[in-house]
């Protein structure tokens, strides 16, 4: 490597440490010297040790033990598909919360799991051996059938060492500079313990979400129970300190922060400017439309419409955040004289300019890719099931690492869980969803579009959708398991119209998906690894690799921030929350905090900000001191935290956490959950 790209890569490797708290470290690879040198805090293996066996991952957040006998806290957001599953058409649990006062009332979430990461392993010669002299194309189906082999191996070894079964899975960190495999205690059975109605939880709904100030009391409470149905036994979890941070305060956060692309070219960042994002928020912005109205007919369409609408209407502000992001000139200027600085090393010829080749190969095939393969065109939970149904029964036949990745063998219980779940299905839903997608379809694709043709010459989206959902039996659960399990004789027998659906189009949806494999994925992949290689001669694990929804640390204090010329201080308090209320939603106070708001301190603190870097997968995490107690919940970011997805802007991104005085204040006080708060052994 040229002295002077040494130099110039030290130079922004001293800027990046000048900045803010800014890092989603791994515990592998902690900067444990960079706090000590910064805040005069010494972090120690055992102090890793212990954060990170008490963290949890869920399927689609992350949560912590808060007791010795499962007890998890996460965000009510992180349980809202629980309380759905566990609604019946006379009773919301998002609306109106739940509160299990003994162990036998806690309800199964039927799709959830959680997971703790006891082992991490270090692979990456093991890839690099299996991928040598390979061309780009082999390479992908040699990396893919090595991390397989290496995720059964582990699983195997696992069950033999008598301490337990381990869910082992590959991580790609650095855009191939690293590949590791973690290795996670997973409990299958997780259940209900408490929520509190959804207008205190998400009070000011979406037009607070990513604002501050704030008044969210965006808890929950889960237990995870063992195989033998018994609440888990679980040593290593968080205190939690009422008290919780001053301003100024060192704190940390465990948890997974779900994706970034910090380390994505200035050519892939126009593709999702230019192609991926519009293309995405034109499509979720029309559904948002049609939920709404939807959710207008009666109160049972609006009970059933909740969840997804308030999961889209995040998705929609988040990405239309990212996209102005992107729009923002001075930062990606920024990001292309980094690019310039890296540019300048040794190699065999510029892997950027055969990126830019594989972006104009992917604009080529984006749309048929994403309404086929990605599911685009098929938005249904039927749809899903009928999918997994009839690619499992063909994968399942295969070895093991010949199988499509979501058919290996370290996936399957987990796709076993959510077939056998006992999750509602609607079907008025699904027709407004189906026939939206199939719409879309269409209409992207172009109605002679062989695909198009082939749904489409006899029926309309309308018809094409209440047929195949009226005629299908897979919302009955006991249905999909004896489909899974019978394998391709039982779904040929079935004469299932959503199966018949899926299996219609999967022979064009595979094979546009093995095109992007080998147009997109392989080139682009050969590339990222060469680029990974001149970043990681010059500065190695002391910055930190995007977030990829596995355990990562954060180091930030508590902090508010200054909005055109105004701060904003840190911390809110109970009163505000009443003088903010409307009586109307999303800004109206629940029935029972009216009740008892002469009974409550209203200079409890209720939300605060810090500069910890965190994304969505984060919400749930804990907000830790140096003592390692628990002094915050995060749930959210201020709208400036959406543009961390592509980088950190050290001025004015914020996260955003509930106080643990407000929580306790809630458990005692407003709902009288004493023996919980005793569990919680709050100090």
């Amino acid at each position: 490597m040229h002295k002077t790209l040494c130099l110039a890569l030290v130079a922004w490797l001293i800027a990046f440490a000048a900045r803010a708290d800014e890092g989603m470290w791994t515990y592998h690879d902690f900067p444990t010297g960079l706090v000590q040198q910064k805040y005069g805090v010494q972090i120690t293996p055992a102090w890793l040790d212990k954060v990170r066996l008490s963290t949890v991952r869920l399927s689609n957040c992350t949560a912590s033990f808060v007791s010795g006998e499962g007890l998890i806290l996460t965000n009510h957001h992180c349980a809202a598909s629980c309380l759905a599953q566990n609604s019946s058409k006379d009773q919301s649990l998002l609306e109106n919360g739940y509160l299990a006062r003994k162990r036998e009332q806690e309800l199964r979430c039927p799709t959830q799991v959680a997971d703790v990461l006891v082992g991490m392993e270090d692979v990456t010669a093991h890839v690099a051996q299996a991928t040598a002299n390979l061309d780009e194309k082999a390479a992908n189906e040699a990396r893919k059938r090595t991390l397989t082999q290496l995720e059964q191996s582990c699983e195997e070894a696992s069950r033999k060492s008598g301490s337990g079964p381990l869910q082992c899975e590959s991580v790609d960190l650095y855009k191939g500079g690293q590949y590791y495999l973690y290795k996670y205690k997973r409990y299958d059975d997780v259940r209900l313990v408490f929520a509190p109605e959804d207008g205190i939880a998400a009070f000011g709904g979406d037009p607070d979400n990513f604002q501050f100030p704030r008044w969210c009391l965006d808890m929950s409470l889960l237990r995870a129970y063992d195989a033998s149905g018994k609440p888990a036994r679980t040593p290593m979890h968080f205190a939690i300190d009422r008290a919780g941070p001053k301003a100024g305060d060192l704190v940390f956060v465990s948890g997974h922060p779900g994706s970034t692309e910090r380390l994505l070219t200035v050519s892939e960042l126009l593709f999702a400017r230019d192609v991926q994002l519009p293309q995405w928020l034109l499509r979720a912005s029309e559904l948002r439309g049609r939920y709404i109205q939807f959710s207008k007919a009666s109160t049972e369409a609006a009970r059933i419409t909740q969840d997804n609408l308030s999961s889209l209407e995040n998705a929609i502000k988040v990405n239309r955040k990212l996209l102005d992001a992107l729009h923002d000139d001075a930062l990606l200027e920024r990001k292309r004289k980094e690019e310039a600085t890296l540019r300048k090393g040794d190699t065999a010829h510029d892997p950027w300019s055969d990126i830019e080749r594989v972006e104009q190969a992917e604009r080529n095939i984006a749309l048929p890719y994403t309404f086929l393969e990605r599911g685009a065109g098929f938005n249904s939970q039927l749809f899903r099931y009928a999918r997994t149904l009839a690619r499992g029964a063909e994968e399942r036949a295969k070895p093991n690492t010949d199988r499509l990745r979501e058919f290996r063998d370290s996936a399957l219980p987990r796709v076993e869980q959510q077939l056998k779940a006992g999750v509602p299905v609607y079907p008025d839903l699904e027709q407004v969803t189906l026939s939206f997608s199939l719409e879309r379809l269409r209409e992207w694709l172009g109605p002679d579009h062989p695909i198009v043709r082939k749904l489409l010459s006899n029926d309309s989206p309308d018809t094409l959708a209440a047929r195949t959902i009226a005629g299908s039996k897979l919302a009955d659960p006991k249905v999909r398991v004896q489909l899974w399990q019978g394998g391709k004789d039982a779904l040929g027998a079935a004469h299932d119209p959503m199966i018949e659906l899926a299996q219609a189009v999967d022979a064009e949806a595979r094979a546009i998906r093995k095109r992007y494999e080998d147009e997109v994925e392989a080139p682009l992949q050969a590339a990222e690894e060469k680029i990974a290689k001149v970043r990681f001669a010059a500065l190695g694990t002391s910055v930190y690799p995007d977030a990829t929804f596995t355990l990562r640390l954060n180091f930030g204090t508590v902090q508010g921030w200054t909005e055109n010329g105004t701060p904003v201080q840190p911390f809110t308090h109970l009163d505000k929350l009443y003088d903010r209320a409307t009586g109307q939603a999303p800004f109206a106070v629940p029935q029972r905090w009216q009740q008892e708001k002469s009974r409550l301190d209203p200079n409890t603190p209720f939300n605060f900000a810090t500069n910890n870097d965190i994304v969505g997968g984060n919400s749930g995490s804990p907000l830790i001191d140096t003592r390692g107690r628990i002094v915050g919940l995060m749930f959210d970011g201020n709208i400036h935290s959406i543009s961390g997805g592509y980088w950190f802007d050290t001025e004015k991104n914020r996260a955003i956490a509930v106080h643990p005085a407000i929580m306790t204040t809630a458990l005692e006080k407003v709902y009288g959950a004493k023996e919980l708060v005793k569990e919680l052994g709050v100090k």
